[in-house]
């Protein structure tokens, strides 16, 4: 290439370019350097309606980062459409169309199945805290760059926060209690999840959240998950059913995806690309005393406003699953890429979650204790 031949300016050659400017003004003038720069601004899209309880997750982030960067790092937080549709926020960070985004790795499950193992794949015994802790600690992460940036050439960068706890099995008309009860069901899920549940024998329709309930309405499920007791009466789940399944293992390892255009966050200043990170992790830890507040409150006036009968997954069913992933992972395994991303996570949850188990005591046994008679495991 020419030596003499001029680049493209990016976001850092122009915040470079303003901070020596601000520099050589605070000589001249003997002004305070900081009047001089203005807030960068990050146009966030999240995969949610305006009006579902992960938008609080958002801001909680959002909080972190503006008052963590001193206001330096402002940020523009959308709900799903406001840019790009719910399942389009990967394509839209990638193209620059948006600068980060809030959402799942599930939601572009359509680009390689691979992306569901950070966050819908297989259990294995460990849960959600499990596998995040198995992204920053056990080699996941390195597997999640290798996915985006090697094998689908994708100029976006991300984290992962907030172990989500087990979702529920769904929304239902009546009662469901074996696999031949939900045979032939039209259903709602994500993923990998929509592979487990069409070998269970239903066929499955992947949504985004904000399409679930007036698909219900018009027929076109007949059952459905999302995600938790506060999003579901948020959506409105108790008007068009009420028997409510909790405990599953189609999704009950996954965290938000904390997506960011690989240039910008690269044109950072390195403390604000330090924030922007970090923050993940500082999010992640309002999310989970928010969900547990929330979904546990939500969780109750379902059951206690809206007469929705709480159910237990059944043993048959769980165990349909836990078989149903077996035959998958047979066929996932037939691809090179996550045949060494489930046996890394084998290998980590063979080994991590032994210790959880044998360090754990019987919570539920004591729970009987102190509050008798008020679940049958």
């Amino acid at each position: 290439m020419d030596t003499h031949e001029k680049k493209a300016p990016t976001r850092r050659s122009f915040l470079k370019i303003g901070a020596t400017a601000g520099g050589v003004a605070a000589g001249s003038l003997a002004a305070p350097a900081v009047l001089a720069q203005s807030p960068i601004v990050m146009k966030m899209q999240t995969s949610w309606p305006a009006s579902d309880i992960w938008m609080d997750f958002a801001r909680q982030y959002v909080e972190r980062v503006e008052a963590m960067s001193a206001g330096r790092l402002k940020i523009d937080l959308l709900p799903a459409g406001s840019v790009v549709g719910a399942f389009q926020v990967l394509d839209a960070c990638h193209d620059g169309v948006i600068d980060a985004a809030h959402s799942v790795c599930a939601y572009w499950y359509g680009k390689h199945k691979g992306a569901s193992l950070f966050g819908t794949g297989p259990v294995f015994g460990g849960s959600a805290t499990t596998m995040l802790s198995w992204f920053y600690a056990g080699g996941g992460a390195e597997f999640y760059r290798e996915l985006q940036q090697d094998i689908l050439k994708l100029d976006v960068v991300g984290f992962l926060g907030f172990p989500m706890f087990a979702q529920p099995f769904g929304w239902f008309k009546k009662e469901v209690n074996t696999v031949a009860d939900v045979n032939g069901f039209k259903y709602r899920t994500v993923g990998l999840a929509a592979d487990l549940m069409q070998a269970m024998g239903m066929s499955v329709a992947q949504l985004p959240g904000g399409e679930i309930v007036p698909a219900m309405e018009r027929g076109v499920i007949d059952a459905f998950e999302f995600n938790n007791p506060s999003s579901d009466i948020r959506f409105g789940a108790q008007d068009v059913a009420k028997h409510y399944y909790l405990s599953s293992y189609h999704q009950a390892s996954e965290s938000f995806e904390f997506l960011f255009n690989k240039d910008f966050y690269e044109d950072l200043p390195p403390d604000l690309q330090a924030i922007a990170r970090y923050a993940v992790e500082a999010a992640s830890t309002a999310n989970t005393a928010s969900a547990m507040d929330n979904y546990s409150a939500d969780l109750l006036k379902l059951r206690d406003e809206h007469q929705v009968n709480l159910h237990r997954t059944s043993k048959e069913i769980l165990d349909a699953e836990i078989k149903a992933w077996d035959d998958l992972i047979v066929e996932l395994e037939k691809d090179e890429f996550m045949k060494r991303v489930l046996d890394s996570q084998r290998a980590w949850v063979d080994r991590v979650t032994f210790f959880e188990l044998m360090a754990s005591p019987d919570y539920a046994l004591a729970y009987n204790h102190y509050f008798p008679g008020k679940i049958n495991l």
